[in-house]
């Protein structure tokens, strides 16, 4: 076994990586970017060297910066992690050529399923079923355009070298197929460095599995059962589960079966994933295979109590498997949701910022959450905008459900937009716990997952002023005996003024609406006017900072998070933001922006669909940006005539800069 490894890799994996190593008394190296220097995998790893700026290509990227400090640091093998380098077949050899070992399978195992074209000819080769398709080398966009006809719409385009969701596309009828596969094109250009693509016959109700699988160095190869990762946006998994709901022994059986074969078709060595489209027929399709460890293992590690970041080191290291198909059972219910930095109100669009609050729940035999962030950590532009996993097991789905729903009521994140309300949405929805999902599960149900957004209701708006008095009022006190005169009238906050009843009032702003709140004081505590009812309110903040209050008799427990002028109230799984007015400020400064196209993130102009005097209707694609990845479709948010574009293809900006402008009405250009 090694004394030493390097893990290549960043965030909530290397953290993971670094958790089993320690339990097995091996020394972890870590590397970093300039941006990931106070990261906590850098904070937890025994050892850790800077290799670079932020982008991750001047970084993480750069094999021979990792086999520098490999070097450098005396470590014996390096584990990739997943992205990155983890599927990167020369930086494999590079490694056996640097005398150190890649705990991960031969190049030769990457280099065969690198490809999802070789990939599928090998399968074809071993058995394994395929979805009907061209996987051919001949990349000529005419050539694709007959292929797709001939294979009948709805077709799937799939970058060749691609994964996570990147330089993938779904064509629905010929029209539209020149312009998606310029699109799917460009994104795995720019994510794999190839823009090769295949095509496949698009199921329309299909549902996603994956089988586990592991070999060693001795001839062993078997598998770990199936997740269920049908629930996507913008095909990226969500919520993944094991085992599959409705799974039979004899379904799981074959396609297992036919993992193993896959495995042993290109001689696999170590974890890797075998990923299959299960039809409603029962039929079952390859579609790829991850040379890798996956995002979604810890479901598996928890129905089967197996530790995979373990068996890695011990395969890489000689060892035999540990145990042998008959050796594995399922225990129980996994479900992992993965919590993202991200806006599901528009179409999922990456948030960037600082985590101002962070506060999760309990970990347990129940609950487990793999993270690389803590609270005042920064997620930026340059990574993937995962924040953590939280992963829940229970003896049932029901059982595990409960707890899942519970968990994300608990998990609270303030100071980026997140997902987690819309993974409680599918996690409460009835047809989600009954088990009838496929991969077009979120699309199917959007009326319901993405309901229009409510006003901030009458307790939301109690509990915010609530807080703002109390702390008013315990800052009062503060001052007041820190002061020479405590007793000084200018300590009070009653609100108290000559022959008026004493009150104060406070402005909430939410969303575009000013809410007024006026506090009289009362000896048990303040009885508030809101706009469409009165209450008497009490209340006291306890050792967290967390609000105890009583509103109109009904106690409730409330976290508030108060940054800047916002107030974050977090309460019964459901978060609003209020902004506190500042009556100094002047409202003469908001800017209305409705001559103008800003950017909705921070990212790189990928491509410029108008040009200066276009006459663009609402909803006209005009820009396309990438950012954290993926793609972006900025389309006009009016009527109008394009103006002037303030920024060419290739240039890099910021949240709320102005992309282009439009003529005023009227106005020719």
């Amino acid at each position: 076994m090694f004394d030493k490894i390097l893990i290549a890799n960043r965030g909530e994996i290397a953290c993971r990586i670094i958790r089993t190593a320690r339990q097995m008394g091996i020394r972890t190296v870590a590397v970093y970017s300039d941006a990931d220097a106070d990261a906590l995998h850098v904070a937890l790893a025994d050892e850790a060297y800077h290799i670079g700026p932020a982008p991750a290509r001047e970084s993480y990227l750069r094999p021979e910066l990792i086999l520098d400090v490999a070097r450098q640091s005396g470590a014996q093998a390096i584990h990739p992690g997943y992205g990155f380098l983890s599927e990167n077949a020369d930086f494999a050899e590079a490694c056996d050529g640097a005398g150190l070992v890649f705990i991960g399978p031969p190049a030769g195992a990457i280099r065969a399923m690198g490809s999802k074209s070789a990939a599928k000819r090998i399968m074809e080769e071993a058995g394994v079923p395929l979805v009907p398709g061209y996987h051919g080398e001949d990349q000529d966009p005419g050539m694709l355009q007959d292929s797709a006809d001939r294979i009948g719409y709805p077709v799937l385009i799939k970058a060749t070298a691609g994964g996570g969701g990147k330089g993938m596309r779904v064509v629905r009828d010929s029209a539209s197929f020149g312009a998606l596969l310029a699109a799917a094109r460009r994104e795995a250009l720019s994510g794999f460095g190839d823009e090769r693509v295949l095509l496949e016959k698009y199921l329309t109700r299909p549902r996603h599995m994956e089988i586990q699988v592991f070999a060693d160095f001795h001839g062993n190869a078997l598998h770990l059962f199936e997740r269920d990762c049908s629930i996507q946006r913008r095909h990226q998994k969500v919520l993944e589960e094991a085992p599959a709901p409705g799974m039979d022994g004899e379904l799981r059986s074959r396609m297992g079966a036919a993992a193993v074969a896959a495995a042993r078709a290109i001689g696999y060595v170590g974890a890797g994933t075998v990923e299959f489209l299960l039809d409603e027929d029962g039929s079952f399709y390859f579609m790829e295979m991850n040379t890798r460890l996956q995002v979604e293992h810890p479901v598996t590690e928890m129905i089967t109590g197996q530790d995979l970041v373990r068996w890695q080191l011990g395969v890489a290291s000689g060892e035999t498997l540990p145990c042998g198909q008959d050796q594995l059972a399922i225990d129980g219910h996994a479900i992992e949701a993965r919590i993202y930095a991200e806006d599901p109100a528009r179409d999922f669009l990456p948030s960037t910022g600082t985590l101002t609050h962070l506060r999760t729940p309990p970990e347990s035999a129940h609950v487990r959450i793999d993270t690389g962030v803590r609270q005042g950590d920064s997620v930026s532009i340059n990574y993937d905008p995962m924040i953590a996993k939280l992963i829940v097991w229970d003896a049932t789905r029901d059982g595990a459900l409960r707890r899942l729903r519970a968990a994300l009521a608990e998990y609270q994140v303030v100071g980026v937009t997140t997902n987690v309300e819309f993974l409680a949405a599918v996690a409460a929805h009835p047809a989600f716990a009954a088990g009838d999902f496929d991969t077009g599960f979120i699309e199917r149900h959007s009326t319901a997952l993405f309901p229009e957004t409510e006003p901030a209701p009458a307790r939301t708006v109690a509990l915010a002023a609530l807080y703002v008095l109390l702390r008013r009022s315990a800052e009062a006190e503060s001052a007041a005996a820190a002061s020479s005169d405590r007793w000084s009238p200018w300590h009070q906050t009653t609100g108290w003024q000559l022959n008026c009843d004493n009150h104060h009032v406070l402005t909430l702003q939410d969303g575009e609406t000013a809410v007024c709140v006026t506090a009289h004081y009362r000896p048990e505590g303040y009885l508030l006017e809101l706009p469409d009812c009165r209450m008497l309110v009490s209340g006291r903040l306890d050792n967290d900072g967390d609000l105890l209050a009583d509103l109109g008799g009904m106690r409730i427990t409330a976290s508030i998070v108060w940054h800047g002028n916002d107030l974050t109230v977090i309460s019964h799984g459901s978060s609003h933001r209020l902004t506190l007015h500042d009556p100094l400020a002047d409202a003469g400064e908001q800017e209305v922006a409705g001559g103008r196209l800003t950017a909705p993130m921070p990212g790189k102009i990928v491509a410029l669909l108008v040009t200066p005097g276009t006459a663009v209707e609402r909803g006209t694609p005009l820009v396309i940006m990438e950012a954290m990845k993926m793609e972006h479709t900025i389309s006009a948010p009016r009527d109008g005539v394009v103006a002037e574009i303030h920024f060419a293809v290739g240039a890099v900006v910021n949240e709320g800069t102005e992309l282009l402008s439009f003529a005023a009405d009227g106005e020719t250009v």
